[in-house]
């Protein structure tokens, strides 16, 4: 599998993302799924109906860093590059085929910034618990 990060794999639908937002809340009926696992609130959609594609479909994904948090912009940008990179790294571990999400919002929150290391570890993990 290549190592790349294309446009298609960017969640930029604000339907999708109002929906991903809205049934991945805690008061939701749990449509989609969320957990906790340090430095990452996860939050995923499972495809809506059986694709029909020869390769395997890899999820769109949005990474939040709060600006309650980290008021630069230098540091949110530092910190969406790190996860954005952290997730290209090792996105294969994404189970193939219809058990895998359709839609995934990385929510970072961790209090301060942390290492690129520490934030691969935490998405192998993540995305192993998927």
């Amino acid at each position: 599998m290549q190592q790349t990060f294309t446009k298609s794999e960017r969640l930029c639908s604000k339907k999708i993302l109002g929906e991903l937002f809205k049934k991945g809340s805690a008061t939701s009926a749990q449509t989609a799924r969320t957990f906790y696992l340090f430095p990452f609130r996860m939050l995923y959609l499972p495809h809506p109906e059986p694709h029909n594609q020869d390769g395997p479909l890899l999820p769109a994904i949005v990474i939040t860093v709060s600006k309650r948090n980290f008021k630069r912009a230098v540091d949110r940008n530092l910190i969406r590059r790190r996860v954005r990179e952290a997730y290209r790294l090792n996105k294969h571990l994404i189970p193939p085929g219809q058990s895998s999400p359709a839609y995934i919002a990385f929510l970072y929150t961790a209090k301060q910034i942390i290492s690129f290391e520490e934030i691969e570890k935490g998405m192998k993990l993540a995305l192993k618990k998927m």
